[in-house]
Formats: C-alpha cells, structure tokens, sequence
C-alpha cells in the first residue's frame, strides 16, 4: 500500500529521543468493521543507520517486541478506560496485551483469529500491513460480536526504531510531558467511527 493511497498520519519523535536516520514514519488505521482493525506503518529511513528484525520462522505471538524496532497501536472505547495494546515486529511476530486502566491491570489479550501482517521491503522504505480481528478481545462488544452501545474508538498510534548503537527512539502522533509514554491517555488522539457493515 503507498503512502498516496490514503491519509497517512505522520509520527513524531520524542524530543528526548531524536533519529536523524528516519526521514519519515507514518501510519494509517481504519475500521474495517465492527471487529476488523486494519493498520498500515511507512517507515522511509537510511538502512544502514537503524536495525530492522529479520524475518523469523516463528511468527507468531512474542513478547517484548518493543525493544527493538516495532510500530505499535493501542485501541479503546471512547466511554471506557480499558484498552488494548498492540505490537507488530518487522519480523512478523506480534503481540497483544489488554489492560483494565492506564497500566493497570496487564493480561495476555486473546484475540479472534491471529493477525494478518504482510511486509515489503524496498531499498530505502518498509511498509508493515496489519489486519487485526478484535472479536476475541474487545471490551467494547458484547459476547455476540455486536457493538455494544458505542459508536467510536480512539486509538493512540506510535513506534520504536532502533539504530545501529542499540538506541531506542520514539514516535507517536502526539507526546506527553515527560519521559516517552505510550499509554499516556493524551497520547489517544485518533478517533474513529464504528462501522455498522463491513467496508468492502
């Protein structure tokens, strides 16, 4: 998916956490449907300057992607304090994480089907695609699958690059005071409407 296929939201560094090799890094999310999520990263940067994880065999489920090179979304009820984490690796492997209030209450998040992550490299450019089912997780619907008395989710949208030293920066649409922090309920700038049919 190219970046002039639809509005991406261009990420900005925290300003403890520079990266002069990443010349740009952006996403694009849409609700898909009630429980399909779809998240699309851009990251253009200098390759010999950053670290990207090499594709594994087990690409599955794995814990602590964040400390290297991951883009990452945390999504939530407008009404509701709970929210989800979710982390996606160059690597294909991914995680899911749900939490009863701002870092409170952490568990394993047990999604419907695994994501869906496609990745193409190019030269100077990575795209990551990930299409995520929230109807195992979700707080926000009923047992049924159906939304349950909400029309919107907001979504905080950020990442992780590494470079070559080890050094960890971070992006996200909008920081908080202070150190970087993901969780941050300032950091839930995005809101989008829930469908009531699937998007063809």
């Amino acid at each position: 998916m190219a970046a002039s296929d639809s509005p991406y939201l261009s990420l900005l560094p925290h300003p403890d956490t520079p990266n002069e090799a990443v010349r740009r890094l952006a996403v694009h999310a849409e609700l898909m449907s009630p429980q399909s999520l779809r998240l699309a990263y851009l990251l253009e940067a200098d390759p010999e300057q950053i670290r990207i994880p090499p594709p594994v065999a087990d690409d599955g489920r794995a814990d602590r992607l964040w400390t290297h090179t991951c883009f990452e979304a945390f999504v939530g009820a407008e009404d509701s304090p709970q929210y989800l984490e979710l982390n996606f690796s160059p690597s294909t492997q991914w995680a899911a994480y749900r939490f009863e209030s701002y870092r409170q209450g952490m568990e394993p998040a047990l999604l419907g089907p695994a994501p869906r992550l496609a990745l193409r490299r190019g030269q100077k450019q990575l795209e990551l695609q990930a299409e995520v089912s929230l109807s195992g997780a979700s707080h926000w619907l009923d047992p049924g699958g159906k939304v349950a008395h909400r029309s919107r989710l907001r979504l905080a949208l950020s990442a992780v690059v590494e470079d070559r030293q080890g050094r960890l920066s971070y992006w996200a649409l909008r920081h908080p005071p202070g150190r970087p922090d993901f969780h941050h309920p300032d950091t839930f700038s995005v809101s989008l409407e829930i469908p009531r049919k699937r998007i063809p």
